[in-house]
């Protein structure tokens, strides 16, 4: 494998590391039980991400030709990320930055996976981008319509119903 996958890699790992503190660290702020414990879930996914990272450099790092096995790449699931139906005023604020950053990361996760598989010429570091571009996808999409259904309950607790 070449070194620019190499350092593909190494900066996802980052990437998730990054994550995987802001979420954290958000889960520390939050007023509810239920607020820190879907935060804290969303940290223990991103460490999933980490291992599977890691687990993906160490697999391919004394790989001196690239015929490593893409089969064995599969994307860790996500479950359901929160429930809105209980947050106070003060969480569904917190909740609705912590979500709108999380786009954004996910957004930028996205673009980032995306340019590599521009700049490779490796054919199965192509197919390992595209399942990497793929996991951000789906983590941006349920963000997306997570953050839509805080965005309606923070309107509702702003008194500023009907819409």
């Amino acid at each position: 494998m070449k070194e620019q996958e190499i350092k593909l890699i190494k900066q996802a790992i980052i990437n998730e590391v990054e994550g995987y503190e802001f979420y954290q660290l958000a889960a520390e702020k939050a007023v509810s039980k239920e607020a820190r414990e879907t935060l804290s879930n969303l940290a223990k996914e991103e460490m999933i991400h980490i291992e599977y990272l890691q687990d993906l450099f160490n697999k391919v790092k004394d790989d001196k030709g690239d015929d490593y096995q893409l089969a064995t790449l599969v994307p860790p699931a996500s479950g359901q990320i929160f429930k809105v139906a209980s947050l106070d005023k003060a969480d569904l604020s917190m909740a609705m930055s912590v979500f709108s950053i999380g786009i954004q990361m996910e957004k930028a996760s996205v673009e980032f996976y995306t340019e590599a598989k521009k700049t490779t010429r490796i054919p199965k570091a192509r197919e390992l981008y595209d399942i990497l571009i793929k996991w951000e996808e789906v983590h941006m999409h349920q963000f997306t319509e997570e953050y839509q259904q805080l965005q309606d309950e923070w309107w509702a607790a702003q008194s500023y119903a009907p819409f």
